[in-house]
């Protein structure tokens, strides 16, 4: 018997709206479009990881979310649902995003509230050039940086130092994962993944801060907590 496709497992699951709303987010541009108009979570830390039946639910989404549902959209309009971890230093946050290929090239859907981290043109021949392209808007910018103090002489610090193999969520029941509580197992799986570095350990130390201007660029937000 052939496998079910991602599309077919997961239509019985899905509540009218869910429905109509995949249906229409048919490429990444309009999966894109569709995250960027809704606030981005201002989660604390212990709350779980939403589902994507949570985020439509709640209409806020923090990075993880937001890449979980962009992958189930591109997944149902039969792409592969691919995130990406792009991990920091311990002295900031790790960043994730849903991966897709046109041509041959490699493109990213992103949810941030921020200038930085965001969407990527299909134009990266690997995986790893894609990565690299966050390098250098990946610095802490904030004396408060997500829900960290930051000394102020590490301002500017670029933090980004791996990234992870494209992690394929559909190799889970989408049963497990669609309306799930809780998706932090998920975030779990993600996080012990095979990892690349982007650098040598050696090529640390000689890395250049950002700028104050680029700094300063960056606290630009497009959401306000309440």
């Amino acid at each position: 018997m052939a496998k079910k496709s991602f599309k077919d497992a997961l239509n019985p699951l899905l509540l009218p709206t869910e429905l109509a709303l995949l249906k229409k987010l048919s490429t990444p541009n309009k999966v894109q479009d569709f995250l960027d108009h809704f606030p981005v979570n201002f989660s604390q830390i212990g709350e779980p990881v939403q589902s994507p039946r949570s985020v439509l639910q709640n209409k806020k989404a923090h990075c993880i979310e937001a890449a979980i549902l962009a992958a189930a959209a591109l997944a149902y309009h039969g792409r592969q649902a691919l995130l990406m971890d792009l991990q920091a230093s311990n002295d900031d946050e790790d960043h994730v995003v849903a991966l897709f290929k046109e041509g041959g090239l490699w493109g990213a859907v992103s949810k941030t509230n921020h200038a930085q981290l965001r969407w990527r043109d299909a134009i990266y021949k690997t995986e790893r050039e894609l990565a690299l392209s966050y390098f250098n808007e990946y610095f802490l910018f904030d004396e408060y940086h997500f829900d960290k103090k930051v000394a102020k002489n590490k301002l500017g610090k670029k933090t980004l130092r791996a990234y992870s193999k494209p992690f394929d969520i559909t190799k889970f029941d989408v049963g497990q994962w669609w309306a799930a509580d809780s998706l932090d197992w998920l975030a779990e799986k993600l996080d012990d993944s095979p990892h690349f570095p982007l650098f040598p350990k050696s090529a640390i130390k000689k890395l250049r801060k950002a700028s104050p201007l680029e700094i300063k660029a960056a606290k630009l937000q497009e959401w306000r907590e309440k």
